[in-house]
């Protein structure tokens, strides 16, 4: 069967702001669902002014991997949607929050952190492959050159990740941890910090394998119900 893709943007820029607009016309959760479609992937798109932003208990069931885009209507997000969505992740679903979704409340409830960075309008990024052997880097080059991108430099208020797979370096001279991964009970996150929206930083060809490979890496594979709760001796 094959993997079950949700897209989520809170799609405010795209409505408010003239140049994220002329960017993507179509929202930001387009963009990133064409450059799934073309492999074999089940995917649908919703947004933050949807009934129940899109994630109901149904539309969970039925998501094996969340994309997830969010900026400046972070706290619009009910909480009770946030329970449900980090519900399912702990439950195995894949969750790959994109660039200032790092401020979304799932992942920063997922972090146990505010997540803060420092950041800058209109710099340059060179996206480094910290860790070729990873599966979220197959098939990119040594680096990815980002010609237009905000910056995102550290410190990160993050946990210490699971893995890293990307280091992005901007030309002001500031690092970031870029590119990721941890996991939270059975389901497997992936943070990945290029994709400001004035950019089309989605359009470019290596950010897009880049997220069909996290999508790959965080599809949820097959294993042990874990037991909670009082339970009797097996002896």
């Amino acid at each position: 069967m094959p993997t079950k893709v949700t897209v989520w943007n809170e799609n405010r820029h795209e409505q408010q702001d003239e140049q994220a607009r002329e960017v993507y016309p179509d929202g930001i959760h387009t963009a990133i669902a064409e450059a799934l479609d073309s492999k074999d992937y089940d995917v649908r798109t919703a947004t933050l002014d949807e009934p129940e932003h899109g994630l109901s208990e149904e539309v969970l069931d039925d998501t094996d991997v969340l994309i997830w885009w969010s900026h400046i209507a972070n706290d619009e997000v009910k909480d009770e949607v946030v329970d449900r969505v980090i519900s399912r992740i702990h439950n195995g679903m894949g969750f790959i929050p994109l660039h200032s979704a790092r401020g979304s409340k799932v992942f920063k409830r997922l972090m146990g952190t505010s997540t803060r960075i420092k950041w800058r309008h209109d710099d340059r990024e060179r996206l480094w492959v910290v860790d070729p052997s990873h599966p979220i880097a197959d098939g990119i080059e040594e680096y990815v050159e980002i010609p237009e991108e905000e910056m995102y430099g550290e410190p990160q208020n993050i946990p210490k990740p699971d893995e890293i797979v990307f280091i992005g370096w901007f030309a002001g001279g500031e690092v970031l941890r870029s590119g990721c991964c941890y996991k939270r009970g059975k389901g497997r996150i992936f943070y990945f910090q290029p994709g400001h929206e004035e950019y089309p930083i989605y359009y470019q060809d290596e950010i897009r394998r880049i997220i069909t490979n996290a999508t790959e890496w965080a599809t949820p594979l097959e294993g042990v119900t874990a037991t909670y709760g009082n339970t009797k001796a097996l002896e």
